[in-house]
Parts: structure tokens; sequence; C-alpha cells
């Protein structure tokens, strides 16, 4: 297994999460001096998406010895998947319970405080605490809850059907996961030349940083009309639900679930992440409430650098791994 801290304080895990805000924050101060414009947003996606991150899947998942187990290789999405599904039904009857309903944000709030940012804020924080073995695990996890998104989250969001959901999954990220985890397990890596290899690294190396700053840039939009960013119901609702309830449902998923501790570590570091960040595009693009998703976005991003410390302290002491 990865080296990582066997108890870390509330401060160290502070401490590990904040230089991801601080990207975060960085790349909204780039966007108000217009460094980062937004005419540049969706090429510097497309960088991210389809080369960066699919660089950064194969530096973690090529030569991976735990995702050579077989309950990693299977479980993982499984359980990504059902994270996320869990997440959006309840969220859907948590809106219904504070009297939201369609037309005002119902399906966006249970779309968007259903869906936890499974990748930008999750991969630096296993890389920090557990290594790359449970990262690959991590990478992994996310194509179930890609799935999850692109199928139970559509069809919550706008109605679309199946087929069209999974169309989505066709991309450059999971196409290299495929073959990375093929190369892994008949162990082909130790084939690759060396400039190939150096040149995933220092790609794989950009993947976060470029797409923590990129998040940044896009929420600026919306901090011109700062007293739309918060709403008593909806922000607090989402929440209590993002943040309170729905953790230790995971951390319950964690202790008592039969799985490896690389997959319960996974799950740990998932139970304590704020909304994500995807529901913003997705909610624009399906004719959805995008307001309701920045309030979630925003209310539960800025309570999560103060609260994913202590649900990660609280999950690795009481599912002890």
């Amino acid at each position: 297994m990865g080296s990582y801290l066997p108890m870390p304080s509330y401060w160290q895990l502070l401490l590990l999460i904040l230089p991801v805000f601080a990207l975060i924050a960085i790349g909204a101060v780039m966007r108000r001096v217009k460094w980062l414009s937004a005419e540049a947003d969706a090429s510097l996606l497309k960088l991210v998406v389809n080369f960066l991150y699919p660089c950064l899947i194969f530096e973690n998942v090529l030569g991976n010895a735990a995702l050579r187990q077989p309950g990693n290789l299977l479980l993982a999405p499984l359980v990504g998947f059902v994270t996320i599904a869990m997440g959006i039904y309840t969220a859907y009857y948590g809106a219904r319970a504070i009297g939201l309903t369609q037309g005002e944000g119902l399906r966006t709030f249970a779309f968007s405080t259903g869906i936890y940012n499974y990748g930008y804020i999750a991969l630096p924080l296993m890389v920090a605490l557990f290594g790359n073995e449970s990262v690959g695990v991590l990478l992994v996890h996310n194509v179930g809850c890609e799935a999850a998104i692109w199928t139970v989250g559509i069809l919550m969001l706008a109605g679309l059907s199946l087929r069209t959901g999974w169309r989505k999954l066709v991309n450059a990220p999971v196409f290299a996961l495929v073959a990375a985890v093929l190369g892994n397990t008949f162990d082909l890596g130790r084939f690759m030349p060396s400039v190939v290899s150096n040149v995933i690294h220092m790609s794989a190396a950009c993947a976060i940083p470029l797409g923590l700053l990129l998040i940044g840039a896009t929420l600026t939009e919306y901090f011109g009309r700062p007293r739309e960013l918060f709403d008593a119901r909806v922000t607090l609702a989402s929440s209590l639900l993002r943040l309170g309830v729905l953790p230790v449902m995971f951390l319950v998923l964690a202790k008592w679930m039969p799985c490896s501790d690389d997959l319960k570590r996974v799950i740990i570091v998932q139970a304590a992440m704020p909304a994500g960040i995807l529901p913003l595009v997705i909610a624009k693009h399906y004719g959805g409430h995008p307001l309701t998703a920045v309030r979630i976005v925003i209310g539960t991003t800025v309570l999560g650098v103060f609260l994913i410390p202590l649900w990660l302290r609280v999950g690795l002491a009481w599912v002890n791994v």
C-alpha cells in the first residue's frame, strides 16, 4: 500500500486541502484580471479532459498492483455508480420536503446536491493521504460516477433517454482507463519507452492544477451578483444533505462493506466532498436551473473548507484504515 498519515490531525488535513482551494481562488483572480479569458475556457477544458486527464489516468493505473485485485476493478465503479445515484434520489426527496417544485429548481437541486466532487478535490487528497495505488482505485471508481451522472443524473435533470446518457461515456478518459487497465493487467508498462512515460508524467502533473484554475475562473461569472449566490432554503438544505446526511451514509458503507482498504479509503474521501462543479455546466446545457446549481456548489464548497478535514478525520478513525 502507499504511504500515508496514520491519523492526521484536523489542522494537518486542513493544510492538505488549502492548496486545492487556493488554486481555485487563483483561477478566479486570473479571470478578474483577464489573464484567463472566457474565450479560452472551452479549449483549455478540452485540453484537460481529452489529453491531460487521460495522462493522469495512465500515470496512476499502469503498474498499479491494487488494480490487479478483481474486487477493486469490479466493485469500485459499482460503488461510484451507487453513491451518486443514492445521493441524487436522497436530494430529490429532500428538495420536495423543503417545498421545491419543478420549474423552481427541484430537479437541479437533486442533480447538483447528489453529485460530489469526485475528481479535482478528491484526487490531490488521495495522493497526499494514501499514495498512487489508492488513486488508481479512485480513478476506476470515478467511471461509475460518470456512468451515474450521464444516466440516472440526466434522466433526473432533463428526462433524456438511457441511450442518450450512455453515449456520453464514449470519451477520452474512459478509453484511456480501459487501455490503462488492460495494460496494467498484462503488465505492459515495463515495455513503455522512458521518453513516453516521462511525457505522460509531466502532462499528468498539469491536469489537476489547470482543472482547478478553470473551476475558479468559471465561478467568477456569478460573483457579479453576490446577493443571488445565497438562498436560505436551497443553500442550507443542500449543505445539510451533502455535508451532513450523505457523509454518514457513505461512512456506514465504508465501515461495513466487504472490500479492500484502498476502496474504503476512496469512500471515506468521497464522503467528505462538497458538490461537484460539473452540474453547473450540465444544468445550463439541459435546461435546468443554473442559479440553483451555483448556490449549491458555492455553499457546499465554502463550508467544505472547514468540514472536509472534520469528515476525513472522523472517517479514518471510525473505519480504521
